[in-house]
């Protein structure tokens, strides 16, 4: 794992157990704006699921702290049965009120370094089909439509694959 990461005065570091509600918080925020009508599974422990990723030692979840405060987080490990080099991105998300703000430039940037020093050479991801701003976020990082995961009628979620740059 990456040492802490200090980019100014934001540092990006591992998570800990004990912040599991922060970002449970942070998650449902972020949700939010891209299901106008309402969180889906509105009874979700969200703190226990964040816990258990955080906990879980094939994982990595990494958050930007600014002043004390989670304003990022991003989760990701290798999927069951996927190739040992590649990683998938479960969750990735900013603090609305720090959109635009250069938090999720810098929290991809660290995720990206610690995939190449992981020896990955794909990423992949699924997101929201109407959440705009996120595709427009990871295209602009070159992340591109999966060809080999097209969405399925009624999908609400569309699959992108990222090519992890070797040094």
């Amino acid at each position: 794992m990456i040492g802490d990461r200090v980019t100014g005065r934001r540092v990006i570091r591992t998570v800990l157990a004990a912040e599991a509600q922060a970002v449970a918080a942070l998650h449902a925020r972020a949700r939010a704006t891209y299901y106008p009508d309402g969180l889906p599974d509105p009874g979700a422990d969200w703190s226990a699921s964040w816990r258990v990723a955080i906990e879980r030692p094939d994982s990595h979840v990494l958050c930007l702290v600014e002043h004390g405060g989670i304003l990022g987080v991003a989760s990701f490990r290798t999927a069951e049965g996927a190739p040992a080099d590649s990683v998938h991105l479960f969750q990735f998300h900013v603090d609305p009120d720090h959109w635009r703000a250069g938090v999720g430039s810098a929290l991809h940037a660290a995720c990206a370094e610690q995939w190449r020093v992981d020896g990955k050479r794909t990423a992949t991801l699924g997101v929201h089909v109407d959440n705009l701003r996120a595709r427009a976020f990871y295209a602009a990082r070159g992340w591109v439509p999966d060809p080999e995961q097209p969405p399925a009628p009624g999908d609400h979620h569309l699959a992108l694959v990222y090519a992890v740059a070797g040094e």
